[in-house]
């Protein structure tokens, strides 16, 4: 199993931004998908933003589309998550996984399940506040 670090997560007001980071240490960064999930309280956990580099593919639900940017650091092993415009419904435990499909089958089915995805790492907590 893959060893994921999130981090990065903090309290932001509305309209603010934070950048999140997922370190893979150990892992061979030269054929990855990596993805960032966010959970709720009381919610489904949502599979939010992916990229591969085999085929240098994104995926961003509709929900953070065009506010957050997924983005790599193959040096550092490191996938990050920018994320602006920040609104009170992005408040979730955020989450990153590895070892699924590449991030085109998720763009061509509009969705991201977490059942795909075998390793995962322990969340960051994003707080938007109003």
């Amino acid at each position: 199993e893959v060893q994921l670090q999130a981090s990065g997560g903090g309290l932001v007001q509305a309209g603010g931004s934070l950048r999140l980071s997922c370190v893979t240490p150990g892992f061979a960064f030269d054929d990855y998908t990596i993805a960032w999930f966010r959970q709720a309280p009381g919610m489904e956990r949502e599979g939010i933003s992916c990229i591969s580099s085999a085929d240098k593919s994104t995926y961003y639900a509709d929900s953070v589309k065009g506010r957050f940017t997924i983005s790599s650091d193959n040096a550092k092993n490191t996938v990050f998550l920018q994320m602006n415009s920040l609104k009170p419904e992005d408040t979730a435990v955020y989450s990153c996984a590895t070892e699924g499909p590449g991030c085109s089958l998720y763009r061509a089915l509009g969705t991201m399940s977490r059942a795909l995805f075998a390793s995962w790492g322990q969340g960051t907590l994003v707080t938007v506040s109003s």
